[in-house]
C-alpha cells in the first residue's frame, strides 16, 4: 500500500471514529424515576422512538408490599380511566429540537393530569432532565431520571 493511500485510509478511520464519539447520548432506553419526597426509585420508564418521535411507557413499578402491586389510573380521564398503570404510555410525541426533545406531553398517573413536556439527556447519558409544565416551560416541575441498569 502506498503512503498516500495509507494516509487517506488512516484519515478516514479517524474521521469516522471522531464523529461516532461526538454523537450526543440518546434519550432512548430505560430510565428509573425517583420519588421527589422519599428519593427512592419509583418506576422504570422505557423510552422508544416511533415515526421520528419519542414515547415512553411504564415498564416497572417499585411498590411497598402493603401497596397495590398493579394499580390502575383511577384519576385518569377518557380511555385511560381505570387502566393499569403498568404498561401505560405516559410520554407522547416528543420531537427532536437541537439538544432536547419537546412538543410532546407527559401524563402523571398519580393525579391523572397531562402536561406539556420536554426532555434533555445530561451527565454523559446518565441522567434525563424531564420538565413537565402548563403553558410556558417556566410554570412547571423538573425531575431527573437516571439511566436504568
Amino acid at each position: 500500500m502506498t503512503a498516500t493511500r495509507w494516509f487517506g485510509l488512516a484519515t478516514l478511520t479517524l474521521l469516522f471514529a471522531t464523529s461516532a464519539l461526538a454523537q450526543a447520548p440518546k434519550a432512548v432506553g430505560r430510565w428509573t424515576t425517583i420519588d421527589d419526597e422519599t428519593k427512592k426509585p419509583k418506576s422504570v420508564i422505557t423510552i422508544y422512538e416511533e415515526g421520528g418521535k419519542l414515547f415512553g411507557k411504564i415498564e416497572k413499578l417499585y411498590r411497598e408490599p402493603n401497596e397495590e402491586q398493579n394499580p390502575v389510573c383511577d384519576k385518569c380521564e377518557g380511555a385511560l380511566k381505570n387502566q393499569p398503570i403498568l404498561g401505560m404510555v405516559i410520554l407522547r410525541n416528543l420531537e427532536k429540537d437541537d439538544d432536547e426533545w419537546s412538543g410532546g406531553t407527559i401524563l402523571d398517573p398519580a393525579n391523572g393530569k397531562t402536561y406539556k413536556c420536554k426532555i434533555a439527556v445530561e451527565d454523559g447519558g446518565k441522567k434525563l432532565k424531564v420538565r413537565g409544565y402548563i403553558g410556558m416551560a417556566l410554570l412547571g416541575r423538573t425531575q431527573y431520571w437516571v439511566r436504568a441498569e
